[in-house]
């Protein structure tokens, strides 16, 4: 298939999965991009993010191009988990949970589509593989974003977009060429970009992020995990989102 053509099923058919979504999380405009699978930087995620990540070989035999996908939450999540101190609000909590089961219905139904119109995709989950001892994945969807061109790290280690840091992102790697054109690195992060705003380090409530960059996992972890306790009838949702209420909550900030 023409490059063109998969962008247009894989455009249509997650737009028209958020439009038909019946979850209690709403979204903004669904933020996608490409990359081609030999791109150098997914070798240097096994430097910087697990030394077992995967390469996009490693989800399709032959994989010639990987997609992002950006599902930016409505600014209502943002305002509620804004309103509660100190710990995640039970709409950021539920955000995150639907949100996964929105991209794993996203994606799973690509994968078929694809492969009716002699495509072949794999997808990691959501949450992706996510080692408890160093607490980093093996597959690592905002890298990957990044990677696409969708966002750039900010201080809070959140990949931020056009559509800010606010949401969840999933991706699929494909046997076919990149959809989308590579887009220039664009820095989104005000810190990074000029100096000022430190305004993740400030929300954190355990103290687990520095100026610098750098983050306490383990404290950050322990915090997450607290949340999962308190909403456990929810389900498994280990999340915290403070770091994300900024002013790149819903845009670039730069």
């Amino acid at each position: 298939m023409a490059p063109s053509d998969v962008a247009e099923i894989i455009s249509a058919g997650i737009r028209e999965s958020v439009a038909g979504w019946r979850g209690a999380t709403k979204y903004r405009e669904p933020l996608l991009g490409s990359a081609a699978a030999d791109d150098r930087r997914f070798a240097v995620l096994r430097k910087v993010v697990n030394p077992r990540h995967m390469l996009p070989d490693d989800l399709v035999t032959g994989a010639r191009s990987v997609v992002s996908f950006f599902l930016p939450f409505d600014d209502e999540v943002v305002r509620a988990n804004a309103a509660v101190e100190g710990e995640a609000a039970r709409e950021w909590v539920l955000a995150y949970l639907e949100t996964n089961a929105l991209i794993e219905q996203v994606t799973g139904g690509l994968i078929e589509l694809l492969a009716r119109n002699g495509v072949r995709a794999a997808a990691e989950p959501p949450s992706g593989r996510f080692d408890r001892h160093t607490l980093t994945s093996t597959w690592s969807h905002k890298s990957v974003a990044v990677i696409a061109g969708l966002g750039s790290f900010g201080v809070h280690r959140m990949a931020i977009t056009d559509s800010g840091c606010a949401g969840r992102f999933g991706s699929l790697v494909l046997d076919c060429e990149p959809p989308w054109g590579g887009r220039e690195p664009t820095e989104r992060c005000l810190h990074i970009a000029s100096g000022g705003c430190l305004e993740c380090v400030k929300r954190c409530p355990v103290g687990a992020l520095s100026g610098d960059g750098a983050i306490d996992r383990q404290l950050c972890w322990a915090s997450c995990r607290r949340v999962a306790e308190k909403h456990d009838g929810l389900g498994n949702a280990a999340v915290c989102g403070k770091c994300a209420l900024g002013p790149c909550s819903l845009r670039a900030a730069v």
